[in-house]
């Protein structure tokens, strides 16, 4: 019953992020956008100062979907995007969710 649902909602991921490089970060966007792409991956948002009317939140938040929670999933343990991480660790401290939309 997960698989299926896996398959019928959208995923997401849901990022909060803080830049500290920014010719670094540009370089890990560069080099994640294929192995998003091939997984169906679309960027939704990618922000920076956000209106924070409750608690605290990074600098800039980044959203991207994907056609199911598992195209997600797979993306980001998925060799292509695994590759990438070294540089956007390097230049970012990211916090990142796995989320699935809503099935309603």
């Amino acid at each position: 019953m997960a698989e299926a649902r896996e398959a019928a909602v959208k995923g997401y991921w849901v990022a909060q992020v803080r830049v500290h490089d920014r010719a670094g970060y540009t370089a890990y966007r560069a080099a994640a956008a294929a192995p998003i792409a091939a997984a169906g991956g679309r960027l939704l948002v990618l922000g920076g100062a956000p209106e924070v009317v409750a608690g605290q939140m990074a600098p800039e938040t980044v959203i991207v979907v994907f056609p199911s929670l598992a195209a997600a999933r797979a993306c980001y343990h998925g060799p292509g995007y695994q590759a990438t991480l070294a540089l956007r660790d390097a230049a970012a401290t990211v916090s990142l969710a796995i989320v699935a939309g809503h099935a309603g």
